[in-house]
């Protein structure tokens, strides 16, 4: 007795469709009749619609579909396509291999976004504005040296570093104040508002611990609520056997 295993199968050429449309398509390669074989081909691409819904999203899904029919068949098949016969060379067409850029990193901890940076101050016509630029490019380059580094790092160093990335073209005085930047830090504002906020549901929450749930009246065994209710009913109920 032989037996018939997926891996002495042919192979799948596109599994989502499964082995039995495979097969109907290699059927379809092998009729003579071409008005039959665009007829078979026309009920495969209905089936094929019904085991793939998500392609109705794609637009022009129809194309997608005559697409795949001759993937399947691996451009084998002969049938009236109502849109162009894609290629071979087309489907399995390599992507273009990227350039890696080559360029050196002075300092790697700092990254090459400050020399980008540093390049667009230099370039500057006025010198107002390179100065302002050199200030926030120092204060940047040292938040991405704390990054690494968690010690605390001078304001000096960081000074010398810019002066020396710029070639001596962003020079800062010796006594300038550097700022950390942390661009995981709350604006303004919002953190003393979410305090007073939080301090305040606390007090609500402290305020309502002492006090006792405010519980219905009840009169005769029963609230108000119920007895209203149950005074509806029976007088419903009497009116249907007067």
């Amino acid at each position: 007795m032989s037996f018939d295993y997926n891996s002495t199968r042919s192979h799948l050429i596109l599994a989502e469709y499964g082995r039995n449309v495979q097969n109907m398509v290699d059927y379809i390669c092998t009729i003579s009749d071409r008005d039959e074989r665009n007829r078979l081909a026309q009920v495969v691409i209905d089936m094929m619609g019904v085991l793939n819904p998500h392609l109705r999203d794609v637009s022009d899904f129809k194309h997608k579909l005559w697409d795949h029919l001759y993937i399947i068949s691996d451009f084998k098949i002969d049938v009236d396509s109502p849109y162009p016969i894609p290629e071979r060379g087309q489907i399995r067409q390599k992507p273009e291999t990227l350039s890696y850029p080559q360029k050196r990193i002075r300092y790697k901890h700092y990254g090459r976004t400050v020399e980008d940076m540093i390049s667009k101050a230099i370039a500057q016509p006025e010198p107002e504005y390179t100065d302002r630029m050199a200030l926030s490019i120092a204060n940047f380059m040292k938040m991405a040296y704390l990054s690494w580094n968690k010690d605390s790092v001078s304001d000096e160093h960081i000074i010398q570093d810019l002066k020396e990335l710029s070639k001596g073209a962003l020079v800062l005085p010796a006594d300038t104040v550097l700022t950390k930047l942390d661009f995981k830090s709350a604006p303004p504002g919002s953190r003393t508002k979410s305090t007073s906020t939080g301090q305040q549901n606390n007090h609500q929450k402290n305020a309502g611990a002492g006090k006792k749930p405010m519980m219905k009246k009840k009169v005769g065994g029963y609230s108000n609520n119920n007895k209203n209710n149950n005074n509806s009913n029976y007088n419903n109920n009497r009116k249907k056997f007067q």
